[in-house]
């Protein structure tokens, strides 16, 4: 039954990524409106979504077994408190800088720390790009 709730915590991080993403690119400034208080909103609650739904799939995995950060010399353990504290710290970091060495991923948790260190690297750019062709698109209406 644990297994099945991880798994299941695993998708549903997954498809809040794709709902965020879906987000950043729906929502559109108003015409001539180059920066708003509602893109930063969405903006920022893109990045949190993406932090916590990494988060999640890093836990998920540590619950399964499957050892995907080191924290010091061995693997991360500790109260749940902990774990997701640092969990959560490592997916912060890991999406908006390159990371700090003191927790480092190993076997599959390489993999999803490189996706995500892709994401932090093209959200701000997706963001601009999005906005850019949605004001050309507005002026060419007029």
């Amino acid at each position: 039954m644990g297994t099945l709730l991880l798994i299941f915590v695993t998708i549903m991080s997954i498809v809040g990524i794709v709902m965020s993403f879906l987000l950043l690119v729906k929502n559109q400034p108003h015409y001539r409106r180059r920066l708003s208080l509602r893109n930063f909103l969405v903006l920022l609650l893109v990045y949190a979504t993406v932090i916590i739904g990494f988060g999640c799939i890093y836990l998920s995995l540590h619950f399964l077994g499957v050892s995907v950060l080191l924290e010091g010399t061995g693997r991360m353990d500790g109260p749940l408190a902990h774990l997701i504290e640092d969990v959560m710290y490592f997916s912060a970091v890991t999406l908006l800088t390159v990371g700090y060495g003191d927790i480092i991923p190993e076997g599959i948790g390489r993999w999803i720390a490189m996706v995500q260190a892709l994401i932090g690297y093209l959200l701000p750019a997706a963001f601009v790009v999005t906005s850019i062709v949605y004001n050309e698109r507005s002026a060419d209406r007029l």
